[in-house]
């Protein structure tokens, strides 16, 4: 890994993520009349990479369109703390400003993952800025790193490994791995 790039890595304390195209492949199947009745498929390996960053210190966060119930409960098994979680969300870049001045952060100290037009102000707002594989072209042109997963099958899961390996923070004792939740 080049300098340059360890070096911004090891500036990020906060991971913040857009959810449909990224935690998911962006697929959304209605199984009923109301709004609120929709599959989406969360990928494991995700989820558990957030929960690691947030156990770990990081501060993680979605900043999402979507809106439902069952978003905001996965969210909170995924180490999202509530007042980090913003769903329902048009203007991302005021969003994510308010995230890090909440969390007294520099925009410089956050990773952002987004996959579509909505995200590409904030991967250029961010510290490092990270696309999934199946992104927009958009939204890679504006990331400081593209994925080779696709969203919804380990991008993010990907980018928290480089960015807590990059602080020596991606490591576990399997026998005392219940510890971290």
């Amino acid at each position: 890994m080049e300098q340059n790039l360890k070096d911004t890595l090891r500036r990020i304390k906060a991971i913040a993520y857009d959810l449909d195209g990224v935690a998911t492949d962006g697929s959304i199947i209605p199984i009923g009349p109301d709004p609120e009745d929709l599959v989406r498929i969360v990928n494991a390996k995700d989820s558990f990479a957030s929960r690691v960053a947030s156990a770990k210190g990081f501060i993680v966060a979605v900043i999402s369109g979507g809106k439902t119930q069952a978003l905001h409960s996965r969210c909170l098994h995924m180490g999202i703390k509530e007042e980090n979680l913003y769903l329902g969300v048009r203007g991302k870049l005021v969003v994510f400003k308010e995230f890090c001045e909440r969390n007294g952060l520099d925009p410089s100290e956050a990773a952002y993952f987004g996959d579509d037009i909505p995200d590409t102000q904030v991967l250029r707002a961010c510290g490092f800025g990270i696309a999934p594989a199946d992104a927009v072209e958009e939204a890679k042109a504006a990331a400081d790193y593209v994925t080779e997963l696709p969203g919804g099958r380990g991008c993010v899961r990907e980018g928290i490994e480089l960015i807590m390996k990059a602080q020596d923070k991606w490591r576990f004792d399997e026998d005392h791995y219940e510890l971290l939740y």
